[in-house]
């Protein structure tokens, strides 16, 4: 296996593997990995590259590289089948890993001669010194370095008592930042499972839905234009463009058809097949969110970044102050004082750790953000733009009104053609149009050729020999090029003032009209008035519906901004064009169809209701389709943003006040390092709590 070495530390090793990780391979990696003999623990990072090892000894991490020089694909191959799909616990090897070190420290204190103890601290530091010279090689003056310079003065002073006990403080203070990084990830991870995720499993011929999780292998699987593929498996029947963005980062769909593999977190973007199941939901569920959870560390918010940068450039300072104070004062004990304390670790593990307990608040509320990037862009945003249809209204439409515009046209017929060629797709109109149907008992045997469905436009077919056609305004008037009369067109608005109409035409003539009404959703009135008390300046629709259905529905909803008639590349140009202005953007859809606006804004937030494909290209993705969700996670960005300012200042405070009391001689090298480090771990576990 081909790897770079990134970073080491003290029995710790980080490496980039030269190849491409996927998914499945991390999750066979990390428990062969772990298995191997000195190994403590692994961590894979798939998306990244990237994989970190924890080691019982130097001698140990020496050996683990060789072993993974010689790993060979076939042995990964040999270990894929003994893969499991359970989450293992994480309290107990950290706590006996800490109960191991602080046994360890105390029997050398009270049981072994001074000599060998000596002995013992010396060959232990050679650990943290090659660490901090493998820094010092790449270029870096890091807090490896700085480690190892505080231990080699209190070597240099003869005092190889206070060398071993800062290097077990500084053991004890990695274990415990671990153990409370682990923990969060731990606990988002389980938060992340619990979100529910339904699946079409087809008995007896019939379409069953049942959540995800109760699937088995064998099972079969129906997933169409729209819809999530939930499983690993092989596709028995059928055709489909698939979206696998997620985990290949490829944006344009590829084709799969009989004996292809499809996977799990991917979504059908057109088409219909019939998924045999191969790998229990379960485990790829878990692989799944164990990847989104690592793939977060490389999300990191630019406050993160900012100041996790400033933390690093504080350690030349650190020896620059080390350096004045030994020209002064010529204390060695002073001068090791100034090198004891650093800023970075309890900047980075705080702010990772505030990071993560935000994403496992939001998933037990319903809501997985997929990086810390995306909460301080909601913090920040200052324009939210709605779809209207299934985001701001329940995406439950119901058939109002029915018109026959042609003497040998009936209201029935209109309805029962309408019927039959809607009943090919799973859009909330077209089930509105086909259950109006059932409602009146009008059979819609079909009659008409191959439908040829265009995606947020309509749909034509051929009926009796004759060109058919069923849509929006745009789709028949300007793209089919249907005239209308003027005296028909008033009678139309006149008739479904206020409602959303869907037009059909046959042979060159339009035929009839159905007006379509879809009720606002409750509490989203209540949500805009918050969102706009929370600072949000602009609240804007954007709907492929008519003037008068878009005035209505906004004004119901209490949003003075809005546009009408949009395709969706249109609103696309609309975000685009904002985003261009300088404002901060939210956008929040459902659809196919607001997929490439979702992407263009600075976040994008998916209603759970919605299709996979929206899901799939969102930043944010709620459970549910309730607005109040989106007030929610608002709060939750700016109280993310303040518990990070509060804890930057009460690190920059705590640790310069412990660097002027060791320079000052109030404090040994020793405290220091005991007070630096248990005010990191309490801060760490502080930032843990609920926001």
């Amino acid at each position: 296996m081909r790897y770079t070495i990134d970073h080491e530390l003290p029995r710790r090793v980080r490496l980039t593997l030269a190849d491409r990780v996927s998914v499945s391979d991390a999750a066979v990696l990390e428990p062969m990995l772990a298995s191997w003999a000195d190994v403590e623990r692994v961590r894979v990072y798939p998306r990244i590259r990237s994989v970190a090892i924890w080691c019982r000894s130097e001698l140990a991490k020496a050996a683990l590289l060789g072993r993974l020089d010689a790993l060979t694909p076939a042995q990964l191959d040999a270990a894929r089948a003994q893969t499991s799909g359970t989450l293992p616990p994480v309290d107990t090897p950290v706590v006996r890993n800490i109960a191991r070190l602080a046994g360890a420290h105390l029997l050398r204190r009270w049981f072994m001669p001074p000599a060998l103890r000596t002995i013992w601290a010396a060959m232990h530091y050679l650990g943290f010194l090659r660490a901090g010279l493998a820094s010092l090689a790449r270029g870096k003056l890091d807090v490896p370095v700085l480690d190892a310079s505080a231990i080699g003065l209190s070597f240099v002073k003869r005092d190889p008592k206070t060398a071993a006990s800062t290097m077990f403080l500084l053991d004890l203070g990695d274990a415990l930042e671990e153990a409370t990084r682990a923990k969060s990830e731990h606990e988002l991870i389980r938060s992340l499972m619990a979100i529910p995720q339904n699946a079409r499993r087809l008995e007896d011929g019939e379409e069953v839905i049942v959540p995800a999780q109760s699937l088995r292998a064998g099972d079969l699987v129906v997933a169409r234009t729209g819809m999530p593929v939930c499983v690993d498996g092989v596709v028995e029947h059928g055709f489909a463009l698939i979206n696998q963005a997620a985990l290949t980062g490829e944006p344009l769909a590829v084709e799969r058809t009989v004996g292809d593999d499809v996977f799990a977190g991917t979504a059908v973007e057109e088409g219909e097949i019939l998924i045999r199941v191969g790998a229990e939901p379960a485990s790829t569920k878990l692989r799944s969110i164990v990847s989104l959870v690592e793939a977060s560390e490389a999300l990191k918010s630019g406050v993160q970044t900012r100041r996790e940068n400033l933390a690093d450039r504080f350690v030349p300072w650190n020896f620059l102050l080390a350096g004045i104070v030994a020209a002064t004062t010529r204390s060695l004990t002073k001068s090791s004082a100034a090198l004891m304390v650093d800023y970075s670790c309890a900047l980075k593990l705080t702010s990772s750790i505030s990071v993560l307990a935000a994403m496992r608040q939001s998933a037990q509320e319903g809501m997985t953000v997929k990086g810390a990037k995306h909460f301080e862009a909601i913090a920040a945003a200052d324009t939210i733009v709605f779809d209207k249809t299934g985001t701001l209204t329940e995406a439950t439409p119901r058939v109002a009104q029915v018109l026959a515009l042609e003497p040998h046209w009936t209201q029935d017929e209109v309805l029962r053609v309408s019927a039959c060629l809607e009943e090919h797709f799973p859009h909330p109109v077209a089930r509105a149009v086909v259950a109006a149907a059932a409602a009146r008992s009008l059979e819609h045997r079909e009659r008409h050729a191959e439908v040829a469905y265009i995606v947020a436009h309509g749909i034509a077919s051929e009926l009796d020999g004759k060109r058919i056609v069923i849509g929006s305004r745009h789709f028949v008037m300007e793209d089919e090029h249907i005239g209308v009369s003027p005296e028909t067109e008033e009678l139309v608005e006149r008739e479904l003032e206020g409602l959303s109409p869907l037009y059909l035409a046959q042979d060159g003539k339009l035929v009839g009209a159905i007006g379509i009404e879809d009720p606002l959703k409750s509490g989203a009135s209540e949500a805009v008035a918050a969102l706009r008390a929370q600072g949000i300046r602009h609240v804007i629709m954007l709907t492929g519906d008519n003037e008068r259905t878009a005035a209505r529905i906004s004004a119901e909803a209490g949003i003075t901004e809005f546009r009408a008639n949009l395709l969706p590349e249109d609103k696309h140009a609309y975000v685009e064009e904002l985003v261009r202005q300088g404002r901060h953007v939210i956008m929040v859809g459902d659809g196919v169809n607001d997929a490439p606006a979702l992407s263009a804004s600075d976040v994008g937030i998916a209603m759970g209701t919605g299709t996979a494909i929206a899901q799939e290209v969102a930043d944010i993705t709620l459970a549910t389709g309730d607005l109040s969700a989106v007030v929610r996670l608002r709060e939750l960005s700016c109280a993310l943003m303040g518990r990070l300012d509060r804890s930057f200042a009460a690190i920059m405070g705590i640790n310069s006040a412990l660097l002027a009391a060791g320079i000052a001689g109030i404090i040994q090298p020793q405290t220091s390092a005991l007070l630096h480090n248990g005010s990191t771990i309490a801060l760490a576990a502080k930032s843990a709590c609920r926001l």
